[in-house]
């Protein structure tokens, strides 16, 4: 007669199994987009701009911004490249909208120029940048099931904007939230704010626990999800919860979570402090 108990404990297995495979996927890719070339690891300064001229030593031209937008004066011999094209002379960027960024080449660097909190900066991106020279991974929990936590989304009648801090201090970061998502873990009935997710229809979340400066980045984590279903079910994996850019360099502008996204549990799951 067959053992059922055996069948279910190898089928039990298998799933784990693939449960951290595609985990192990998932962060493999997470890590490459890290450590690009180009990525936040290779930024070498943050430089804010103004109605003046400035120069900065790891960037070519002299750059100034108006109620136009950003304007770079390159000298003779200098030139950056602007959608596979050469420019040299004066380049308008023009108006960057709040929370993006475009980017211009120089030599084997990317400079970004980008509006955060209602400044125009410009961070240039080097693959020779100490830290991204120096990065070897970041440490992260277990993959675990557990984790991977059912919940609810909660709809506000109409998205809301909210307004958050940042790494920088006095600087406000405006984001729009669509609701909230509700989910029990450990004996506690809990709720986070969550945002629209930019690049698609999913959900973005920023939070705080009791392992935050501890065993994970003190400021936050970050975690996305897929859309919520027709019926607002939507699973929020902590196993996938990661480090924003400040966890790793002081030229970052992340945002901090809302003080209803202090969770009073340890989420013992996702990315833990940087090395």
């Amino acid at each position: 007669m067959p053992d059922t108990n055996q069948n279910d404990r190898v089928n039990d297995a298998a799933d784990d199994q693939r449960f951290t495979d595609e985990w192990e996927r998932w962060h493999a890719r997470h890590e490459a987009k890290r450590a690009d070339r180009h990525g936040f690891l290779a930024i070498t300064s943050i430089n804010w701009l103004n109605d003046s001229s400035q120069r900065f030593t790891d960037a070519p031209g002299e750059w100034r911004t108006d109620a136009s937008g950003v304007h770079v004066d390159l000298a003779e011999g200098e030139e950056i490249v602007v959608d596979g094209r050469p420019v040299s002379g004066s380049y308008d960027v023009g108006v960057v909208p709040e929370g993006e960024g475009v980017f211009v080449g120089w030599g084997d660097a990317s400079i970004e120029i980008a509006k955060r909190g209602g400044h125009d900066i410009v961070r240039p991106r080097h693959p020779g940048s100490p830290v991204l020279a120096a990065y070897r991974g970041t440490p992260t929990y277990p993959p675990q099931e557990r984790w991977a936590v059912p919940a609810r989304f909660v709809p506000f009648d109409a998205p809301k904007p909210a307004a958050v801090g940042a790494v920088v201090e006095g600087m406000e970061l405006l984001f729009e939230s669509p609701g909230t998502v509700e989910f029990a873990l450990d004996g506690h009935a809990l709720s986070l704010v969550v945002f629209t997710d930019p690049p698609g229809d999913g959900l973005w979340v920023l939070f705080r626990d009791t392992t935050s400066g501890v065993t994970t980045y003190a400021a936050c984590r970050s975690l996305h999800t897929a859309a919520p279903a027709a019926d607002g079910s939507v699973v929020l994996d902590f196993n996938r919860a990661t480090n924003l850019p400040c966890a790793y360099t002081t030229f970052a502008t992340c945002p901090l979570p809302p003080p209803e996204n202090h969770l009073p549990i340890a989420v013992e799951a996702g990315e833990q402090l940087p090395r």
